[in-house]
């Protein structure tokens, strides 16, 4: 092929090219549509419209006792281990007697010392010996030697610890041979079974919120996938002069686990004067652009993402209730919010789930 044929044939393969490229742009097409974005999706439901109170405490048992002693001494027996189980009337502590012995038998011989000063003074005042003043004086001594004999008698008695009922050790708080107080804790003893509270502190705020059976749900960091079941059955009338809150009671009903005394609880407590009214909850993720109260959901309509402005109430521990903006029932978009724009085709990936609070 000579090189002017040549020439020819590439000037119409570029002419070509171009009416092509010519034909394929015509002014009154359209750009291909674009493909639904998929996002994950959530339903608007009803919920309290105050939110829950969280709180945290100790359980207990109901019928707790701390046992202590009477008199200050030194520790001389602890016969008892933490969770052993101990029998009415069993000694379960005891004290150095040295002291106390000694303080019975001064008193003993006090008592005797006036009841002879007594008899003889009776004597001298039949003689008329003595006056009848005096003899009244010895009728008082006498008296409080007897009631400072009974007072030693009592301390002497109670130098030692009892069980008062069956039950189990629940701590020991001193060991032997230390010193102790009068009426310093010793020993922390509770029923064998049941009976199990849990004892926390409020603020003001929240405890005039409460009523004598509201509902509470309880976990504890031993069993955390056995939420417990509780109801308040003490609300207080004062706070605690000490940490300024109010000190609430929650009964915990019978538990599939096994619950000692001492364990950390957290509490989520539910107002029934909080369900007397109901406000819109979303998913967490729902919420976006959130500046103090205002922020904005994109509600689904028809396939189709719709910004909406909305008015947070507060926040609840998997949920954001809705003062404005919205109703139960609306899907909004939980997964992918963040990248859509206002009017944006969208496809549900997975089925919508319910906001939980």
């Amino acid at each position: 092929m000579t090189a002017g044929r040549l020439l020819r044939r590439q000037r119409v393969l570029l002419l070509l090219m171009a009416l092509f490229l010519a034909a394929g742009c015509q002014p009154g097409d359209e750009p291909p549509a674009r493909a639904a974005t998929r996002v994950g999706t959530g339903i608007v439901t009803l919920g309290p419209a105050e939110p829950p109170i969280l709180t945290s405490g100790m359980i207990t048992t109901r019928d707790e006792l701390k046992l202590s002693f009477k008199v200050a001494g030194i520790v001389r027996r602890i016969g008892v281990h933490e969770g052993e189980v101990v029998r009415a009337g069993q000694e379960l502590a005891a004290l150095e007697l040295t002291d106390v012995n000694a303080q019975l038998e001064q008193a003993q011989q006090l008592a005797a010392k006036a009841e002879r000063d007594l008899v003889r003074g009776e004597n001298l005042r039949a003689d008329e010996v003595i006056s009848e003043e005096v003899l009244e004086s010895l009728r008082t001594q006498a008296a409080v030697a007897r009631a400072a004999l009974r007072s030693a008698k009592f301390n002497r008695e109670f130098a030692a610890i009892e069980a008062r009922n069956d039950g189990v050790v629940l701590r020991k708080l001193v060991e032997e041979r230390e010193f102790v107080q009068p009426g310093q804790p010793v020993l922390v003893v509770g029923p064998r079974a049941g009976g199990f509270i849990v004892r926390a502190g409020l603020a003001d705020r929240d405890v005039v919120r409460l009523r004598l059976g509201d509902r509470a749900i309880v976990t504890v960091d031993a069993f955390p996938d056995q939420p417990l079941q509780g109801r308040i059955t003490v609300l207080p009338a004062a706070s605690d002069s000490t940490s300024g809150l109010f000190d609430i009671e929650v009964e915990l009903a019978p538990a599939p686990v096994r619950l000692v005394s001492g364990l950390l609880a957290r509490l989520r407590i539910e107002p029934a004067l909080a369900s007397e009214t109901t406000l819109a909850y979303a998913p967490i993720a729902a919420v976006i652009e959130a500046d103090g109260d205002q922020a904005a959901v994109f509600v689904v309509e028809n396939e189709v993402a719709r910004r909406r402005p909305v008015r947070v109430a507060f926040i609840a521990p998997a949920a954001v209730a809705i003062a404005e903006g919205l109703r139960a029932g609306e899907v909004v978009v939980t997964d992918g919010a963040l990248y859509l724009e206002d009017g944006e085709s969208v496809q549900a990936i997975s089925p919508a789930a319910a906001a939980i609070r």
